[in-house]
């Protein structure tokens, strides 16, 4: 379409008047961000979304030129998609203060706040201008070690075995769940069904009505050894354990359907999307396999010690692990099976001091945790102008596909490390 309105702006002054004037630049940009995230989030990050979507033509700033911005967006994208390639960044560091045992074990954000689990049996809630702790949650009595909220609640998982359920408006403690009988290490939750895996081997399915009215509907027994983490949707459950196996089960039905098989260790992370689900090791490497056909499609390898945390969209995988770094790996790249393996990795972050305990990434940024205390937000748009160059570079490291390793972790992460 951008194509189409160039060439009808060189047909005559008129055309172009009619095209500038009738506001169809705009037209196509409020076209691409309802249809395309990444618009949506420069919309919102750059501050030119408060003008679309008006009628008023005077609701529009004098200074603002659609026809200039359109191609202004486009390269702010593909300045993105280089930094991503590149690794560079700019960097926020919250230090997290904990008062006894260090380390945050898990977290969730959004574009006002990042929740946080912490080894000291907190959670805290940080504003994401100021960086400023707004709010601590009390009541757990062991550490921290999953998390998940939503615009209602913010659920909890720790090691003293118990799940707690918060309202996320007020920080109240509204309901206590006590089933399993070690630690709980993972949990999902939609607007019906939750999920959560524990150090006692098991997986157990809930029923949310309210944060009030949570009732166990099934238990799922399986694997043997602790259930490290679960992800879910409307078709299965996928589980992965320290036993070195991947499980899948129906959502609906709860029946078993089947093992994966592959990792030489245990099981440490993993993240369910679409057809594909995407592991993590104390074997060092990471699989993607295709979940319909039980299929190992690719092995990542390049960590040194166990990949401790994953994700990935339909891009690119982000993995952090106990070596203290972070990865970003070509995704698609990983599914042409002609792609050479020193080709995947496209770029190796290296500010965290401790093992990298948690991350979750957008097509912006990236913001993870570690043992180190911290939590970073690894900026991959330039917050200034296009034109600015105030941004930390780190260079790619190289990316060797085979390395001396150093002793794996236990198959399982202990929690209490």
């Amino acid at each position: 379409m951008r194509h189409s309105l160039c060439q009808a702006e060189q047909v005559c002054v008129e055309w172009y008047k009619v095209i500038e004037d009738g506001m169809l630049w705009k037209r196509l940009i409020e076209k691409k961000v309802q249809t395309d995230p990444v618009w949506k989030g420069l919309s919102e990050r750059r501050g030119w979304g408060e003008y679309l979507f008006r009628h008023m033509p005077s609701s529009d700033p004098p200074s603002v030129s659609y026809r200039e911005l359109y191609p202004s967006i486009k390269r702010d994208i593909k300045v993105m998609e280089e930094n991503w390639r590149k690794g560079a960044y700019t960097l926020t560091r919250i230090e997290c203060h904990s008062e006894n045992s260090k380390g945050v074990y898990c977290l969730q954000y959004d574009e006002q706040k990042i929740v946080s689990g912490l080894r000291d049996n907190t959670i805290k809630i940080w504003n994401r201008k100021t960086q400023e702790c707004e709010r601590i949650l009390q009541g757990h009595t062991g550490s921290v070690l999953c998390l998940q909220y939503d615009e209602r609640v913010i659920i909890t998982g720790s090691s003293d075995s118990t799940i707690r359920v918060w309202d996320i408006h007020t920080g109240n403690m509204l309901n206590t769940l006590v089933h399993h009988c070690e630690a709980v290490l993972h949990l999902r939750f939609n607007a019906v069904t939750m999920v959560t895996c524990s150090k006692d081997r098991t997986i157990a399915v809930w029923d949310m009505k309210t944060a009030s009215d949570i009732v166990l509907r099934r238990v799922l027994v399986g694997h043997r050894a602790a259930v490290n983490v679960v992800d879910f949707d409307d078709r299965y459950i996928v589980s992965a354990s320290g036993d070195r196996t991947i499980k899948i089960w129906r959502t609906s039905t709860s029946e078993f359907v089947r093992t994966l098989h592959g990792h030489r260790r245990g099981i440490a992370c993993l993240q369910y999307r679409g057809n594909l689900v995407v592991s993590g090791s104390s074997d060092n490497t990471i699989r993607i396999w295709d979940i319909e056909c039980g299929a190992c499609l690719r092995l990542l390898e390049g960590h040194d010690e166990l990949v401790r945390c994953i994700r990935f969209d339909n891009k690119r995988i982000v993995s952090g692990a106990y070596d203290g770094t972070i990865k970003i790996w070509d995704l698609q790249a990983a599914l042409n099976h002609r792609s050479p393996a020193d080709s995947l990795c496209l770029n190796t972050l290296s500010q965290h001091t401790g093992r990298v305990f948690r991350l979750q990434f957008d097509d912006f940024q990236i913001v993870s945790s570690s043992h180190d205390d911290t939590i970073l937000v690894w900026d991959f748009l330039k917050p200034e102008s296009p034109t600015a160059t105030s941004m930390d570079t780190v260079p790619p490291q190289p990316q060797a596909s085979s390395r001396v390793r150093s002793p794996s972790s236990p198959a399982g992460w202990d929690s209490s490390t």
